[in-house]
């Protein structure tokens, strides 16, 4: 306590309170904010007809997706047609932030969404009223929770996803200097619609080669992983012990060098 009670005396403990006390109200609010935009582009999107979706959405697409589309979604030199591609590939690839992307000829990569959810469910509207495809869905209608087999996923993801994605979802290499991205933090709408479309240079599941109820277990195998404990310690990003093995090598013969080291100075 009379640590504590010095510690208050000091000239700076004032002005260091007061911009903690600013720090902390103004992280508060912005997470408030962000949680109500969130809310907000919901309500706008259950409550939206689809027409004025379709409307809204063919004014974004004129604003932020055309110079790379074309004016009409039929592609350009820059980027592919997104006539048939369905509302749930414009949900993925926007609700991820992958799109939009300043270079085309770069992977895509997962990053704070430019659009809401309100705009993101707008152009997703427009593209899917070109032409018939697949179908975007809400969190709300995988029900993955009660209808997933994790068992039975797990088998079905070491079968048909492990050897891009790696054993645990990681994430690994692929070829020409392209990566499979890693699948934890993924929302399940977002894993679904991947499965559904091929994003990139992963394949399409469709209904024949993986079934609904089947893309459920794995959603689910997924979600188990990302909330298991470590209970080693360190995941070291969970790639498989060769790697593990070989740092556990590298620092255990970098310490016995340095010991080796040390004893021999010591010993001059």
């Amino acid at each position: 306590m009379a640590r504590l009670s010095r510690y208050r005396e000091h000239r700076f403990f004032r002005p260091v309170l007061l911009a903690l006390g600013l720090f902390l109200a103004g992280a508060l609010f912005t997470a408030g904010k962000a949680a109500a935009e969130s809310m907000e582009s919901k309500a706008l999107v259950i409550s939206a007809d689809k027409a004025t979706l379709i409307k809204e959405g063919k004014e974004i697409f004129a604003r932020g997706c055309s110079s790379c589309h074309g004016l009409n979604a039929e592609g350009a030199g820059a980027a592919p047609s997104l006539i048939g591609v369905g509302s749930a590939s414009v949900d993925f690839q926007v609700g991820t932030g992958r799109m939009p992307m300043a270079d085309m000829s770069q992977q895509a990569v997962r990053k704070p969404p430019v659009y809401d959810e309100y705009e993101t469910a707008a152009l997703a509207e427009y593209v899917a009223s070109l032409a018939p495809g697949p179908k975007a869905l809400t969190n709300e209608e995988i029900a993955w929770e009660r209808d997933g087999n994790a068992a039975s996923g797990g088998t079905l993801f070491r079968n048909n996803c492990a050897m891009c994605h790696n054993l645990a979802g990681q994430g690994g290499a692929l070829t020409q200097g392209k990566y499979a991205p890693t699948l934890m933090g993924v929302e399940p709408r977002h894993i679904y619609e991947a499965m559904i479309t091929g994003p990139q240079a992963m394949p399409v599941f469709g209904d024949k080669v993986i079934t609904p109820a089947e893309k459920l277990d794995i959603i689910k195998w997924i979600k188990e992983v990302e909330s298991e404990p470590s209970l080693g310690g360190a995941t070291l990003g969970r790639v498989g012990p060769v790697t593990e093995g070989l740092l556990a090598w590298t620092l255990g013969l970098g310490a016995l060098i340095g010991v080796a080291v040390w004893l021999t100075s010591k010993a001059r």
